[in-house]
């Protein structure tokens, strides 16, 4: 059975930071691309970062432009884990943050071509 769990979200302050964290079972966790998606209120799900193995437990690194240089994805293949460290929080990145799944270690920019998906995790920043 696939699972997901992501957990690590909160309310922070502007400026503040967060690491969110999504645990992954049920499959083969090195052979997949795994992506962190965000959806805001009245908005559509997009893609925030995301990571493709690229064998000897390297791998590949994309972050959508508003979090360069703030957000690192990384992922752990001794526990099947990815995580997502936020820094210098702003109001724009209020949402609920999603890990996400597709097998083949491509990653995609389109959420239709991940299989498996987390419960979400809500990230609020505000004063």
């Amino acid at each position: 059975q696939v699972q997901l769990v992501e957990s690590g979200g909160g309310l922070v302050q502007p400026g503040g930071s967060l690491r969110l964290s999504c645990a992954a079972s049920g499959f083969l966790f090195s052979t997949h691309a795994m992506s962190w998606y965000r959806q805001a209120p009245g908005g559509e799900r997009e893609l925030v970062a995301a990571t493709a193995p690229t064998g000897d437990n390297t791998y590949y690194v994309y972050y959508t432009d508003s979090v360069k240089g703030r957000f690192t994805i990384s992922r752990d293949y001794a526990k099947n884990a990815m995580s997502l460290e936020m820094n210098s929080l702003n109001t724009e990145d209020t949402a609920v943050y999603y890990c996400a799944g597709r097998s083949t270690p491509i990653y995609s920019s389109s959420l239709y071509e991940y299989e498996y998906w987390g419960q979400g995790t809500q990230v609020t920043v505000s004063s």
